[in-house]
């Protein structure tokens, strides 16, 4: 079923606002962190109200360093602007290593947090 979300890209059918996840390519990732600070901040203060939210990135850590990603951004303030929102937001990133990688590790996340809170 698909219809928008309080907060995140994805969730779960009864627990739209109890679980979230919002998922980014490494490009949108880095343009959102860098250029569009203020509308993602917005979004991840409604995310740490939830009981389970995550930030999911297609792209691992080491593709940061290595700048695979379009625009001037430093690699430093990327990775700072991902500690940002673990220690600010209390939201984790995860650097999954690839889309594939990414989309099996959200619908574990899900899987886990329906099989936790579904009534």
């Amino acid at each position: 079923m698909r219809r928008a979300l309080p907060a995140g890209d994805y969730s779960v059918v009864g627990l739209e606002g109890v679980v979230a996840v919002e998922r980014k390519s490494l490009d949108d990732f880095v343009s959102t962190v860098i250029h569009s600070r203020e509308r993602f901040h917005r979004e991840l203060r409604k995310l740490a109200d939830y009981r389970a939210a995550c930030v999911v990135v297609e792209a691992g850590v080491i593709d940061v360093l290595q700048r695979r990603y379009r625009g001037e951004a430093h690699p430093g303030a990327v990775l700072g602007s991902a500690l940002s929102i673990i220690l600010d937001f209390r939201i984790p990133v995860f650097f999954c290593s690839s889309r594939q990688a990414a989309c099996h590790f959200v619908q574990a996340y899900l899987l886990g947090a329906h099989k936790r809170w579904s009534v």
